[in-house]
């Protein structure tokens, strides 16, 4: 069975950085997609980023774009999500996300349901 584990939440000031990781197992890589989603309190869901397996192609939210960076690893089977100059708002739970398909189409990264495999999910808090 495919499992996540994120890693690397933590409390730090408004233009600090912090860099999340998701350790993967039970994944065909190459027909991966992965991806960040967050949720604050109070709030719905909502897309970060995200990152092909095969070409490394990237999808970043708006909201985000010029601050984060997804990666990955391949020998460690892991992502990232290196965030820079944080805000006050990207206080939130930020939960890894994966799903393996042979078709793919670039709207999908973006959307929680084209997703099918979630970790539990670490916390980010970026005071002020």
């Amino acid at each position: 069975q495919v499992q996540l584990v994120e890693s690397g939440g933590g409390l730090v000031q408004t233009g600090g950085s912090l860099r999340l990781s998701c350790a993967a197992s039970g994944l065909t890589f190459s027909s991966a997609t992965m991806g960040w989603f967050r949720q604050a309190p109070g709030k719905e869901r909502e897309f970060v980023a995200a990152i092909r397996w095969i070409g490394d192609s990237t999808y970043y939210a708006d909201s985000v774009k010029g601050r984060f960076t997804i990666s990955k690893d391949n020998a460690k089977s892991t992502i990232y999500l290196q965030m820079n100059s944080l805000k006050p708002e990207d206080t939130a739970v930020y939960s890894c996300a994966a799903r393996l398909s042979d078709t793919f189409f670039s709207r999908s990264a973006y959307s929680e349901t084209f997703y099918r495999n979630w970790g539990q999910g670490t916390q980010v808090t970026v005071s002020s």
